[in-house]
C-alpha cells in the first residue's frame, strides 16, 4: 500500500523527510544531529554569558539574549519529528502535536523577525542618537519592546491551530517536510482554505513584510548618517557594528521569503528545493547567529576564549 493510500485511512499527518533519499536518513541525520547539538550549546552559552557578565548587561547584549533564546526554541520545537524520521523512521504525528509544532514554528519565526528589527533599531539610535543612547534604551524599554515583540507573535499566530483544527483532512495526509507549516497542513485539508489563506498572507505581511521594511528603513537612516562622518576610520567603524546584524537579517530572511514564495507561487519548483529551503530556514540561524555574534563581538568573544583556555 502507498504512504499516500495508508495516510488516508489513518488519524495522523505523515512527514516526508527527504524524498528519493529515504536510503540515505541514517547517514544524514548524523549532520543533522550535530548542527542540533552545535546550536543548542552555541545558545545556550551566549545567554549565559550575558547572564553572568554586568559588563553585557547593555541593550545591544540584551536583544542579543533575546535572539538567542528564540534561537534555542527553534532549535527544540523542531528536534523530535526531525532527529525522529532520520533516526528511526518515525513519520506519524498527531493532528494536535502537529498544530502545537506549528504554533511554536511560526510564533518563534516571526519572534525572531521582531527581534531582528528591535536589533536594528538598536543600531539606529547607536550610530545616529549616541547622546540619547541611555535615555532612550533604558532596561524598561527594552523589555517592554521584548514584551511587545512576543504579544504580537502570539497573537497573530494562535488563531492558525484552531483555524486548522475545523478543517477535515480526508485524502492524502502526508506533508512536504519534517515538521509541520500552516502552509503544508492546510493544503490537506477537504474544505475552502480561502480564509487560511488570506489570513496566513496578512500574518506574513505585517510581520516578515513590515520588519523587513523597517530595517531597511534604518539602515537607510545609517548610512546617511555614517557617509556623512568625515574620518573614513570613524565610518568603517561604525559600519564594522552593523556586521553581525546584517549576517543575521540576510541568514534569517533569504531562506524565509525564498520559502514563502514558493509556498505561494512556485507550483512547478522542484519538491527537493522546497525541502532544502525549509531545513536552512530553521536550523542555519540557530546554528549561525552565536557563531557570528561571538566572531563579531570581543566581549563575547573573550568569554568565550577564556571558559576554553581554564
Amino acid at each position: 500500500m502507498s504512504l499516500e493510500n495508508s495516510s488516508s485511512m489513518s488519524s495522523t499527518f505523515l512527514l516526508s523527510g527527504i524524498p528519493g533519499l529515504e536510503h540515505m536518513h541514517t547517514w544524514i541525520s548524523v549532520p543533522l544531529c550535530f548542527i542540533y547539538i552545535v546550536s543548542i550549546l552555541d545558545n545556550c552559552t551566549i545567554i549565559l554569558i550575558i547572564k553572568t557578565e554586568p559588563s553585557l548587561h547593555e541593550p545591544m547584549h540584551l536583544f542579543l539574549s533575546m535572539l538567542a533564546l528564540t534561537d534555542l526554541g527553534l532549535s527544540l520545537c523542531t528536534l523530535p519529528t526531525v532527529l525522529g524520521i532520520f533516526w528511526v523512521g518515525a513519520r506519524d504525528i498527531g493532528h494536535d502535536a502537529c498544530f502545537a509544532q506549528l504554533f511554536f514554528i511560526h510564533c518563534l519565526s516571526f519572534l525572531e523577525s521582531s527581534v531582528l528589527l528591535s536589533m536594528a533599531f538598536d543600531s539606529f539610535v547607536a550610530i545616529c542618537r549616541p547622546l540619547h543612547y541611555a535615555s532612550i534604551l533604558t532596561n524598561t524599554v527594552i523589555g517592554r519592546i521584548g514584551l511587545a515583540s512576543l504579544g504580537r507573535s502570539v497573537a497573530l499566530i494562535i488563531p492558525l491551530p484552531f483555524m486548522l483544527k475545523r478543517f477535515p483532512y480526508c485524502g492524502s495526509r502526508v506533508l512536504s517536510h519534517s515538521y509541520c507549516l500552516h502552509q503544508e497542513v492546510m493544503k490537506l485539508a477537504c474544505a475552502d482554505i480561502r480564509a487560511n489563506s488570506i489570513y496566513g498572507m496578512f500574518v506574513i505581511v505585517s510581520t516578515v513584510g513590515m520588519d523587513s521594511l523597517l530595517i531597511l528603513f534604518f539602515y537607510a537612516l545609517i548610512l546617511r548618517t555614517v557617509l556623512s562622518i568625515a574620518s573614513r576610520a570613524e565610518r568603517l567603524k561604525a559600519l564594522n557594528t552593523c556586521v553581525s546584524h546584517i549576517c543575521a537579517v540576510l541568514l534569517f530572511y533569504t531562506p524565509m521569503i525564498g520559502l514563502s514564495v514558493i509556498h505561494c507561487f512556485g507550483k512547478q519548483a522542484p519538491h527537493l528545493l522546497q525541502v532544502i529551503l525549509g531545513f536552512v530556514y530553521l536550523l542555519f540561524p540557530p546554528l549561525m547567529n552565536p557563531i557570528i555574534y561571538s566572531v563579531k563581538t570581543k566581549q563575547i568573544r573573550d568569554r568565550v576564549t577564556h571558559a576554553f583556555c581554564s
